[in-house]
């Protein structure tokens, strides 16, 4: 039985509201525990290469937990998918705050492993906005979605001092405050996804569908699970491009945005002027996620691509070019970088979903977040190499000519395409 489109639409507007509102308490969560979580695993190990390591443990959390959470929401439905995120951020918290209290950073690691699964759940969700999404509206709904992070993402930094202070109220080391509000905060993710994510729109939107057709030796009715090659290879072409679209920018972000604070405090620059420079930055890679949604539903989905590949290749000459002590023309590259990495993310989440059929919507779209993931350790890693045995500038030059072929194959494809 199919859902009537005035259902679909009123279910679609409840959806965004509950996404956005997870996605300011996600979003908070996860900055409430990272903004420090490179300082306080530093402290306890007095290792600065551990220190390093604790954002890193982070993400390749984020990205172990993709395909799993996938996999989840292709038997049950986006919500107990998300849950599923924000409860083992949730857990990773609480264990990142006892680690703290009993100064084991030996625990830390892995409790930060677990706590990116909150990470993994709020990439995940801009894809749920897409999934009764009308087609005209897809990318605005990703936009809008994306954007509401920029508000926890401004707002959980702040709050990290006032928890360390309560925390130390009741005794406990003023490292744990912020990874103990962390885990209220993502539990209370976790349960607005319970409680008001009904229907689950997954599960509406495969009602409109054909039912797939289910070979007769999977057990349960349940459609066999493939592994990540076999998703790729039953890739169409067009959600290829958007998958190593959305794994690239966001590779040349994390490369380019971890090493610039290192460059510039090579000039002796503040951290006042460090502070700027990033929030410029992360506010250009959120706060613009609407435009380049109305963007990509208007001009296309292609040209939107076109046009974030042709931001990073700016962005890297500028920023490589940047002398340590410029701090405007670092400003000036970091937030082109941003806009570059927002009309890749919003415009590939909304291609890629458009271009696989609904029941293999939630296996790609965790492929995608995990090469998201696992690109942007890899560009973390990378770009620390790559300054220490060069240059900083030899950085900008790279990650421009990594997206130079992928602006090729993006205005290519555009002018192929029939008005």
């Amino acid at each position: 039985m199919k859902t009537a489109a005035p259902e679909v639409e009123h279910v679609q507007r409840k959806v965004l509201r509950v996404l956005t509102t997870t996605q300011v308490l996600g979003a908070a969560g996860v900055t409430i525990g990272l903004a420090f979580s490179t300082l306080v695993a530093a402290a306890l190990a007095e290792s600065d290469a551990v220190g390093g390591l604790a954002q890193t443990s982070a993400v390749v959390g984020a990205a172990l937990l993709a395909l799993p959470a996938a996999r989840l929401a292709q038997r049950r439905g986006r919500r107990p998918a998300l849950m599923l995120g924000y409860g083992v951020g949730a857990l990773g918290a609480v264990v990142a705050a006892l680690a703290v209290a009993l100064g084991w950073w030996q625990l830390l690691l892995p409790a930060l492993v677990l706590f990116g699964g909150a990470s993994s759940a709020n990439l995940a969700a801009r894809y749920a906005a897409t999934d009764l999404a009308h087609p005209h509206r897809r990318a605005r709904s990703v936009g809008i979605v994306v954007w509401a992070a920029t508000i926890g993402a401004v707002a959980g930094p702040n709050l990290a001092d006032p928890a360390g202070r309560l925390a130390t109220t009741v005794g406990l080391p003023v490292g744990s405050g912020p990874f103990l509000l962390a885990a209220v905060v993502f539990g209370l993710a976790a349960l607005v996804i319970g409680v008001f994510l009904r229907p689950d729109p997954l599960v509406v939107v495969r009602r409109a569908e054909p039912e797939p057709v289910v070979p007769a030796h999977c057990a349960g009715g349940q459609a066999p699970t493939r592994g990540s090659a076999a998703v790729w290879r039953s890739l169409r072409s067009s959600a290829k491009l958007a998958l190593v679209t959305i794994a690239l920018c966001h590779t040349a972000m994390v490369g380019l945005m971890s090493m610039t604070p290192v460059h510039m405090n090579h000039a002796g620059s503040s951290l006042r002027v460090v502070g700027v420079v990033i929030s410029l930055h992360v506010a250009a890679m959120y706060g613009a996620s609407p435009l380049f949604g109305w963007m990509a539903d208007r001009l296309g989905r292609v040209p939107v691509l076109a046009i974030g590949a042709a931001l990073l290749v700016a962005a890297s000459g500028i920023t490589g070019m940047a002398p340590s002590e410029n701090a405007p023309q670092l400003a000036a590259g970091l937030t082109l970088l941003g806009f570059g990495w927002s009309a890749g993310l919003v415009s590939g989440s909304a291609l890629l979903t458009e271009s696989v059929a609904v029941p293999d919507r939630p296996a790609a779209q965790g492929l995608s977040d995990l090469c998201m993931n696992v690109g942007g350790a890899i560009g973390g890693v990378t770009a620390g190499l790559v300054v220490t045995a060069w240059s900083f500038a030899a950085l900008g030059l790279i990650v421009g000519f990594l997206a130079l072929p992928l602006l090729a194959v993006c205005v290519v494809s555009t002018l192929r395409r029939p008005a």
